[in-house]
């Protein structure tokens, strides 16, 4: 299966920013956490803190599948899940922290209701409970 693994804005800086909140590992090491993981499953990883390169990340994708972490864009980008709608793929949304026990404004996904399903509060954790939901 070819899984394309989406990051937002400020992912980039994980195990920079708010440890206590995202874990001090980096963005890079849940890469290679993934592909050690499974073997098996062909890997696209894209990150931007920019709106429309993701949107034009989702609508290039040719795979079979996708896992998004959209950051704070999950809270507010219409667009971003009209991209999610229109290609037709199976996403699952996921989020590091437990989005639901922070601000308010967090609470809210434009994506959650298009998705296989969400993940949050597990650290990078989620990310792998999105992939073996995927492939199992």
């Amino acid at each position: 299966m070819k899984i394309l693994v989406i990051n937002g804005p400020n992912l980039n800086l994980l195990g920079k920013r708010e440890n206590d909140i995202y874990g001090n590992f980096t963005l890079a090491e849940l890469e290679q956490e993934l592909i050690n993981t499974f073997p098996q499953e062909e890997f696209e990883f894209y990150q931007s803190n920019v709106e429309g390169e993701l949107i034009n990340a989702i609508q290039a994708f040719k795979g079979d599948a996708m896992v998004i972490n959209a950051g704070g864009y999950t809270h507010t980008s219409v667009a971003i899940a009209d991209a999610l709608r229109a290609v037709a793929k199976p996403y699952i949304e996921v989020h590091i922290s437990n989005v639901y026990a922070r601000e308010d404004y967090r609470h809210t996904s434009m994506m959650a209701a298009g998705a296989k399903g969400v993940i949050a509060g597990f650290g990078k954790n989620s990310y792998l409970f999105a992939v073996r939901h995927l492939v199992g």
